[in-house]
């Protein structure tokens, strides 16, 4: 009787443990919406939204730049210097950071939609993949539930 009673508390348990440890399991999920938004002139905090942007991407995140003010020139086809210029330590510029975020992650740059009006041009003077923000578009990615926003 006693083997019985083990044997009928082993077959009920056995399933319970395997369904459990299958919902252990890791589980995919879609990746994390980051947007970021650099407004700042400084070409070093323009550099580190883009490299911190860079490693959330490496992490799983799926990320939206984009730029406004002075931070707007980044993007332009025909850039100041403090945009293209190498940075301390690594000789990297924003604008270099950018295209590299684009052609090596498919991260989403835009402007901001009252730049290029500001600077009295169209969007022929930005780098190719570059676009104006929808403001609409922009608000529902900042008011997702789970998005992470960074500002700089």
């Amino acid at each position: 009787m006693k083997h019985v009673l083990t044997a009928l508390a082993l077959s009920t348990i056995a399933p319970a443990a395997m369904a459990i440890e299958d919902a252990a399991e890791p589980v995919a999920t879609a990746p994390r919406p980051l947007v970021t938004i650099v407004t700042a002139a400084d070409p070093q905090t323009q550099l580190m939204a883009l490299v911190l942007t860079a490693a959330s991407v490496r992490q799983g995140a799926q990320a939206h730049v984009m730029l406004c003010g002075p931070a707007g020139d980044i993007a332009l086809r025909d850039a100041p210097a403090s945009a293209t210029d190498g940075q301390a330590p690594r000789g990297a510029s924003p604008q270099g950071r950018l295209q590299s975020l684009m052609a090596d992650h498919g991260v989403t740059v835009e402007v901001c939609a009252i730049y290029l009006p500001g600077l009295g041009a169209d969007a022929s003077v930005l780098l190719d993949g570059v676009t104006p923000a929808s403001p609409d578009a922009m608000a529902a990615r900042l008011m997702a539930p789970d998005a992470a926003v960074l500002t700089f």
